[in-house]
């Protein structure tokens, strides 16, 4: 038994997936489709930059899922992997939408169009340098609540 598992926001970078979109044609595929449903060049943003654009969560989401789904489709379809067989499909935050469009949920252009809605949304709900997300592991909960108390406002 296995299972697929699927990056959220924070994982995107300026060319990644750029060796797979070269030498795979369903990534390049992916890439165009991606390009005309969003009527905008994500392939261009996520294999040139500029980073400061990428890192806008409204681009990022589309991003970071239009990567994941192109590389689970490689393992499908280049690699004949029966991922259909996966006993769970799981995402972190943003991963859940590419979990479910992997396990044929969603449609792909269907997800894409969400995203893009979804980051937008929460790039508009605070204004631009504001706020920021953390991540929090192994540590105690009394370090944690230190660091809290000592950032209150």
């Amino acid at each position: 038994m296995f299972s697929v598992i699927f990056p959220g926001q924070g994982s995107q970078s300026v060319g990644m997936a750029k060796n797979f979109h070269d030498k795979y044609s369903i990534v390049k595929e992916l890439f165009i489709k991606a390009d005309d449903v969003l009527n905008f060049s994500l392939s261009k943003l996520i294999l040139n930059g500029p980073k400061e654009e990428l890192e806008l969560t409204e681009n990022t989401q589309p991003a970071i899922f239009l990567v994941s789904y192109s590389i689970f489709q490689i393992i499908k379809k280049e690699f004949s992997i029966n991922l259909s067989k996966a006993a769970f499909f799981s995402g972190h935050s943003l991963g859940e939408y590419s979990a479910l469009a992997a396990a044929g949920c969603l449609d792909f252009e269907e997800v894409l169009k969400i995203l893009k809605i979804r980051g937008r949304s929460m790039q508009n709900a605070v204004p631009k340098g504001e706020g920021g997300m953390v991540a929090i592991l192994g540590s105690e909960i009394s370090f944690i609540e230190k660091i809290l108390f000592e950032n209150k406002n």
